[in-house]
């Protein structure tokens, strides 16, 4: 199913930039203005240099994230010519010197994607398959909580794009992102520990039943062309039974072709761990239970059984609301 696998939501959204007019009285384009504001968005803190700064991304106030990117995609890649066989080439007079259409945008595009739970309120369970309403409901709902956690820099930034004027409540803010919203067929990120249960085609009944009539309809078709006007002890016509045959062969082969769209469309359940609260309580937990590790080594087992209960006591594994790793920090103080 588009967008939704895996309980999340990988949401991708398109904005047009406004084009720059003799009019307007910035000196920079629209297209530069939201460089600017999205160079100036401070980075997530997972490098020393962003650590000594000490700011946050502002995606990291929304506990729903899990990977957040924004950029201006200028134009389309031109991928060059449109191969084609050098015969047929020939036989259709296409002069490979000859230009070909080349696609090009008619302005720059703000892009936003983001992986994010599939819920519509903090706490609730990831979901593993949600109608196309749902799906709407659940984008709606994560762009109100944007808005309401980093209404600043989005305005900085979408104020550059087309149809943006009259934004100006979460609400409205969730009506604009779902008209630029566009489908994503690509999941970004896997947490599984362990593989799920795929939906797996069941590839030799399919052939089956598409095979069966398709060979009826061969075999009737080699005895009519012999001469074989009734199929034997059935007394059926050999040209109608052809005919139904093959029908019925090219229906099933429809139907199996369909089967296994709708198959690969299905999304995975989400596993165990998928939520970022439980994400983030795992990269807590680990780094916590390495240095509970490192510095009990050699320690006699009374001290190591009474401090491990402290341990337990003090980070409660089982509590994904704290204490837990901030996100967008590389480690937890």
């Amino acid at each position: 199913m588009p967008d939704l696998d895996t309980g999340h939501i990988f949401l991708t959204t398109l904005a047009p930039i406004k084009n720059y007019t003799a009019n307007d009285k910035s000196p920079t384009s629209f297209e530069q203005n939201a460089r600017i504001a999205l160079a100036s968005l401070p980075t997530a803190i997972q490098s020393p240099a962003s650590q000594k700064d000490g700011k946050n991304s502002p995606f990291s106030k929304n506990k729903r994230n899990h990977l957040a990117r924004m950029f201006v995609l200028n134009d389309v890649v031109y991928n060059g010519r449109i191969g084609e066989n050098a015969i047929a080439a020939t036989i259709s007079d296409d002069d490979p010197i000859d230009p070909q259409k080349v696609d090009s945008l008619k302005s720059p595009f703000l892009v936003f994607c983001a992986d994010i739970d599939a819920i519509t309120k903090d706490g609730d369970p990831l979901p593993t398959t949600l109608s196309p309403e749902a799906q709407k409901e659940v984008r709606a709902a994560y762009a109100r909580e944007l808005w309401q956690t980093m209404e600043t820099e989005l305005r900085a930034i979408y104020s550059n794009c087309v149809g943006f004027e009259n934004v100006d409540t979460a609400d409205k803010f969730a009506a604009y992102l779902d008209k630029c919203h566009v489908e994503t067929t690509m999941p970004f990120h896997d947490y599984y520990l362990e593989l799920p249960k795929f939906h797996n085609l069941a590839v030799k009944p399919l052939i089956a039943a598409v095979a069966i009539p398709a060979i009826v309809a061969v075999v009737s078709l080699v005895m009519r062309i012999f001469g074989v006007l009734t199929v034997p002890m059935l007394g059926w016509s050999t040209l109608w039974t052809t005919i139904i045959a093959l029908t019925l062969t090219l229906l099933l082969a429809f139907l199996a072709v369909r089967h296994a769209i709708k198959n690969g469309e299905k999304p995975l359940s989400p596993g165990k761990y998928d939520d970022l609260p439980s994400v983030l309580k795992a990269l807590y937990m680990q780094q916590k239970f390495t240095d509970f590790f490192i510095d009990h080594q050699g320690v006699s087992p009374d001290k190591l059984h009474a401090d491990f209960g402290a341990f337990l006591k003090e980070n409660r594994p089982a509590d994904r609301a704290g204490p837990t790793q901030e996100p967008g920090v590389i480690r937890s103080l």
